[in-house]
């Protein structure tokens, strides 16, 4: 008992009962957390029990969930006309005793990203994710909007985009999103969405660099260069360049690079072994769309590495992730070849709502 009171918390007749100064609270998806008042800091176990906890059910009649301007969650009780930062289904809450995992990973690829954000609460971080109005980009853009995020879907298409934002609108009125108008495929564009961004005086604490085509026939932007290059490689390398510094100014950040396993297939090497650059945006006689993407998808590495070199240092970290193998979405969509593969491939991989 010594120790305890040593530590701060005081013998009690009740394991669950709180220590002086600490706070039970929960987040929006139902997960309770404990807030220290007087070192300032919040943790997901109860400070005596050592226990992880859920609310169970949905709110009492008459109740309604809102969030302040701090991002804090609080409830409104309609029928006694009173509000209180206080859940009423704390006094239901159902002790979480997760499995630990074996020979299987915490994670694996039947994880959704829900789940994976599960008792997390992202409210007062601003996300942005380019091609979000479809695919990985959606699904993302959705899963981070529904724990709180302010997320902007960074989109070329604005109708599709605006169709985006109605979809997570209908899964949770209150959710924090916009789209933007944003053209990789257009340097200008890429110039425009950033200085409209900036106008904004926001944060940025998340920047998902998502968007890239697949299969496309050579064609080339209006900077003349090759589409698949630019759109998926250089157009995002010019946005962050634009953004760094909002992203340092809001450390700790991050930028997410979605790249592909199938950089392995490929090099930006001539026949002598010498780096030859020319390679990257090539002539019409000279391209092969998955030959282009796969070298797109490698420069996405070699950019997110050296990223995060330079950046780290500034509390700003950048990764690069591989989405899974074939997954089933609207990427493959410019040739009916690449459609049948994905088709054949679709029961053996995660598939994503498709919207065109």
């Amino acid at each position: 008992m010594a120790a305890l009171k040593y530590a701060g918390l005081e013998d009690t007749d009740s394991e669950e009962e709180l220590p002086p100064g600490w706070e039970e609270r929960t987040t929006r998806d139902g997960w309770v957390y404990y807030a220290n008042h007087l070192e300032e800091k919040t943790q997901w176990e109860h400070p005596k029990s050592g226990k992880r906890k859920r609310v169970a059910g949905g709110l009492p009649y008459g109740w309604e969930q809102e969030t302040d301007e701090n991002g804090q969650v609080y409830f409104v009780d309609h029928i006694n006309k009173r509000t209180t930062y206080l859940d009423p289904r704390l006094a239901f809450t159902v002790e979480d005793n997760p499995v630990k995992p074996t020979t299987r990973q915490k994670y694996d690829g039947n994880t959704t990203a829900m789940e994976i954000l599960q008792g997390r609460d992202l409210s007062g971080r601003v996300v942005i994710i380019t091609g979000a109005n479809s695919g990985i980009g959606f699904e993302t853009a959705k899963s981070l909007a529904l724990h709180g995020a302010y997320v902007i879907l960074a989109c070329r298409n604005m109708s599709r985009g605006n169709d985006a934002v109605q979809r997570i609108l209908m899964e949770w009125h209150k959710a924090k999103v916009e789209a933007m108008t944003l053209d990789l495929a257009s340097l200008q564009s890429v110039q425009h969405f950033a200085e409209a961004f900036k106008s904004k005086n926001m944060p940025l604490h998340i920047l998902i660099c998502n968007a890239a085509v697949f299969g496309a026939p050579w064609v080339l932007t209006e900077d003349e260069l090759e589409s698949t290059f630019q759109v998926n490689h250089l157009g995002h390398f010019y946005l962050v360049q634009l953004l760094e510094d909002v992203l340092r100014r809001s450390s700790p950040a991050r930028v997410v690079v979605v790249s592909s396993e199938s950089h392995r297939f490929t090099e930006i090497k001539d026949y002598s072994g010498k780096l030859d650059f020319s390679l990257l945006s090539p002539s019409k006689k000279e391209y092969w769309a998955m030959l282009a993407y796969n070298r797109s998808k490698l420069c996405n590495i070699l950019f997110s590495n050296e990223l995060n070199r330079r950046l780290s240092p500034h509390g700003v970290t950048s990764n690069s992730v591989h989405p899974g193998n074939m997954i089933y979405s609207s990427i493959h969509r410019n040739w009916w070849v690449y459609t049948l593969l994905f088709t054949l491939a679709r029961p053996f991989t995660k598939s994503m709502v498709l919207e065109f």
